[in-house]
């Protein structure tokens, strides 16, 4: 009767063992096979710009020549699409967080996008889309702001839209108007120091 493996034991020398994950796998040692498994493993989890791509390929030694030709491929048909990537986040970024076109197009520079990819995929929020998402913005906020001085809901609102990468002359304004807004008809005294404030700060 053969003796039970101790689970804490090594196996012996020529023993089968499990084979690991498919993603814990190395790559084959061939440059481009390394090239392409590394882009379509990395493609499975999310769509990627041809810059993050290339530069995952390049971390496996990868030779440069060989990571174009493969990345070509991928363009090719399809996988790597920079233009459609670069869109649907840019509207993702300024739908969803609010962020300000300059704001949007830092974001996708980040993600390795070159200049005219970026410039295109900006290019529809114009400035009535980016008041009206900083008005937005503000008119959420201002509603937690309650009862705080004016001076601090000010502070805290054009901060916010700073953050989000708006201009000082379109968050002042938004937020002038709506600090105004607010006051207005709550108390005479209050609206003039909202003015006060604002001309201050001009």
């Amino acid at each position: 009767m053969p003796r039970p493996v101790d689970p804490g034991r090594r196996a012996p020398t020529g023993a089968t063992t499990e084979p690991p994950p498919e993603d814990e796998q190395q790559p084959p040692g061939d440059p481009e096979a390394v090239a392409r498994i590394v882009c379509l493993r990395l493609l499975e989890r999310r769509a990627r710009s041809r810059t993050e791509l290339e530069q995952a390929i390049a971390k496996r030694g990868v030779p440069g020549e060989v990571a174009r030709v493969v990345l070509d491929r991928f363009t090719e048909v399809g996988l790597i699409d920079d233009a459609a990537l670069a869109e649907s986040m840019a509207g993702a970024q300024h739908r969803e967080r609010g962020l300000a076109r300059r704001a949007v197009a830092a974001k996708l520079r980040e993600r390795g996008f070159g200049d005219d990819v970026v410039a295109d995929a900006t290019a529809t929020i114009d400035a009535g889309q980016e008041r009206e998402r900083a008005e937005a913005l503000v008119a959420r906020r201002l509603r937690t702001l309650h009862g705080l001085p004016v001076e601090v809901q000010t502070r805290r609102l054009v901060g916010l839209l700073a953050r989000k990468g708006y201009s000082s002359g379109v968050a002042y304004d938004v937020v002038r108007e709506a600090v105004r807004a607010a006051a207005a008809g709550v108390d005479g005294d209050l609206d003039d120091g909202v003015e006060r404030l604002f001309d201050a700060s001009s």
